[in-house]
């Protein structure tokens, strides 16, 4: 949110309010009943006016503590000294909520900037504003894992907003509000048509994998995958699941324009190793089997809930998931749900692995592990495979060709 009124301050936790104030600097907001807070709140934003007594009680609590914690402010700067560039910003944050402001900042620091990035999300939920994207530089601004909770920031969004120069030993100017996101004002975007109301199509652009991968030939025009499929590679043990996953997420990560983020939940620590080694780039998450129901749902939720927010801003966003056979059938299917194809819009593409499908799929990958236990490839099982509305996505004469294909492995004449 880029413009904070009363109302929505009132409805606020404290909690929230208070990493607010921690990101606007207002000083002993701790200390401050909630009415006041929201004052000083709208204050610093300029929403209001008569915060000086607001800005005069918290000095007066700041005097108050200051002789308490003097030691225990130099010890947490040679911390965030040794702190990596992410982890330090996000410790200066916790450690400032935790022993207070130490100056009043609007008596000392400079008038604000405005900023323009583009962000890169951290591991840690925080990020940066690479103003000159994609290399780092001494003028990037860090963003607090509030403000990308709030504004549901992904990686690759073009983001405005004023700046204040950097405190204490904190060595980036943080972001104090989101003003713009991808050329439109925040309130406009976070007001947008929720994303399971948009509305959605069978998908119609092909994804061409252009490997000579056997398997993956027979995938691409035999059970075509396009953007917006909700894809299902399944199988028993041992048909090659998580390899042919792989090579798919190899083959489309080669692909101008597509988000591709892999999701390893409830899968063998073995293949989490290979994954790291041979994969198209890290996992965004990396779960083995010994990882309870509950985690591992959350995890990929969180995955999916990222790829929703860059479909619904008009991006092409590929998750690549193994397995879903870790989860509760409802989280399954809700996650595998989330894949569709927007009207004059993005795409989140899902493909996932499983024993066996789980429902509401537009394309099942069946592979056969007599097959790929005995080296006969494509592995493909055509019989147990195949694509909805296929001539979307191959026209009229490849899906009849589709069809005779199915035809002869099913010995139907």
């Amino acid at each position: 949110m880029s413009v904070l009124d009363r109302s929505s301050l009132e409805d606020s936790p404290l909690a929230d309010l208070h990493a607010l104030a921690s990101e606007l600097g207002i000083d002993g907001y701790r200390r401050l009943r909630k009415a006041d807070l929201i004052d000083a709140i709208l204050a610093r934003q300029g929403g209001e006016n008569g915060a000086g007594t607001v800005e005069d009680a918290a000095a007066d609590a700041e005097a108050a503590e200051r002789p308490r914690r003097g030691r225990r402010g130099r010890r947490g700067g040679r911390a965030r000294r040794d702190a990596d560039e992410g982890e330090g910003e996000a410790e200066a944050e916790a450690e400032a909520e935790a022993e207070g402001p130490v100056a009043k900042v609007a008596d000392t620091e400079p008038a604000e900037r405005v900023a323009e990035g583009v962000v890169e999300l951290l591991g840690n939920g925080s990020g940066f504003l690479r103003v000159s994207p994609p290399d780092p530089s001494d003028d990037d601004v860090y963003i607090s894992a509030a403000q990308v909770r709030r504004c549901e920031l992904v990686s690759g969004d073009r983001v405005g907003g004023p700046v204040r120069p950097p405190r204490r030993s904190e060595r980036y100017p943080s972001l104090i509000r989101v003003d713009t996101i991808n050329g439109k004002a925040a309130d406009e975007v976070a007001e947008g048509i929720h994303f399971d109301d948009l509305p959605a199509a069978f998908p119609t652009q092909r994804f061409a994998l252009n490997s000579d991968d056997p398997t993956l030939k027979a995938i691409e025009w035999l059970t075509p995958l396009g953007r917006g499929s909700r894809a299902v590679i399944a199988g028993g043990p041992r048909a090659g699941k998580s390899e042919a996953l792989r090579r798919i997420a190899a083959a489309l990560a080669a692909q101008d324009g597509v988000d591709v983020t892999v999701v390893l939940a409830g899968v063998r620590p073995e293949e989490i190793g290979d994954w790291k080694e041979h994969g198209p780039g890290e996992p965004a998450v990396a779960l083995s089997f010994a990882a309870s129901h509950d985690a591992q749902s959350q995890a990929v939720e969180r995955a999916v809930e990222t790829a929703k927010r860059i479909a619904s801003r008009g991006g092409d966003a590929v998750l690549v998931l193994d397995t879903l056979d870790g989860l509760h059938p409802h989280a399954a299917r809700k996650i595998l749900a989330a894949a569709r194809d927007i009207v004059d819009g993005g795409s989140l593409t899902i493909i996932a692995t499983a024993s066996k499908p789980v429902g509401g799929e537009t394309t099942v990958i069946a592979l056969d592990a007599a097959l790929t236990s005995t080296g006969r490839f494509p592995a493909l099982d055509l019989g147990a495979s195949g694509t909805l509305r296929p001539e979307l996505l191959v026209g009229e004469a490849g899906a009849d060709a589709i069809a005779q294909a199915r035809a002869q492995a099913l010995g139907v004449s």
